[in-house]
């Protein structure tokens, strides 16, 4: 799918060629995997229309969404993100999956949730997919019956954080590269804690009009506001697709 590319140099460039470029895993630490996030928002600021952030994004959008997932050892969502959005298997078609092969990644990458109260969505599809593996971390026992395989970790709750989960995917399970993708609770989580590396920002040509829809983050203010570094933007029909560094 080609996009337009308004900085840094004006160009036509084909998405995914311009995805797979990206150093993600050479980018990690030894404390944690290199992170970066996905969201969608309208052009008045709401992340959700009606709960989901499904309506608001396009074609183009869902190319992002699906390249990103190309790229990475694993998914990080909340579970009020896994049940809203329904999700599935994390990567679907065979060429998506031959191409991270290609990379040397696993077919598909690890899906990691938090859970504080030990809730899980276990009506969504992820987790009858036998092919899909889950990592949950949570602060009290929890037991779960699927077909996916699922790891439950117990974590003291006084101890229970989101940079605590990415610690533990890198000691426990090797993973060098996270993309987040929601909600704005979890986000503004790891922004507090400044483990998010990089913002890919969809900003849709649509308006929500109000409403109570959050904006990508959620949560108490930060002392200062974070500086962000853009690093490209692209077009396509109208939505603009920004990538910043923070």
């Amino acid at each position: 799918m080609e996009f337009k590319r308004l900085h840094p140099e004006p160009a036509t460039i084909e998405l995914l060629a311009l995805l797979s470029e990206l150093p993600l895993a050479e980018r990690a630490s030894a404390e944690r995997p290199y992170v970066i996030a996905n969201f969608v928002a309208t052009a008045d600021g709401r992340a959700t229309f009606r709960g989901r952030s499904g309506p608001l994004g396009d074609d183009g959008d869902h190319a992002v969404f699906h390249g990103l997932r190309e790229q990475v050892d694993a998914v990080l969502a909340g579970t009020g993100t896994l049940r809203a959005e329904r999700y599935g298997r994390l990567v679907r078609t065979p060429e998506r999956v031959q191409r991270r092969l290609d990379r040397g990644l696993a077919a598909t990458p690890l899906l990691c949730t938090i859970t504080r109260s030990g809730e899980l969505p276990t009506e969504i599809p992820l987790l009858e997919d036998p092919e899909s593996t889950v990592v949950v971390y949570t602060g009290v026992p929890v037991e779960v019956t699927a077909a996916a395989d699922v790891e439950v970790v117990q974590i003291d709750p006084a101890e229970l954080t989101p940079l605590t989960a990415l610690r533990r995917l890198r000691a426990d399970h090797g993973v060098r590269s996270v993309l987040c993708e929601g909600g704005p609770t979890l986000l503004g989580a790891l922004v507090h804690v400044h483990a998010v590396d990089e913002l890919f920002l969809t900003v849709a040509p649509k308006l929500a009009g109000g409403g109570m829809g959050p904006a990508v983050t959620a949560g108490p203010e930060l002392a200062q506001p974070d500086e962000l570094r853009l690093e490209w933007v692209l077009e396509r029909a109208g939505s603009l697709f920004l990538r910043y560094g923070l």
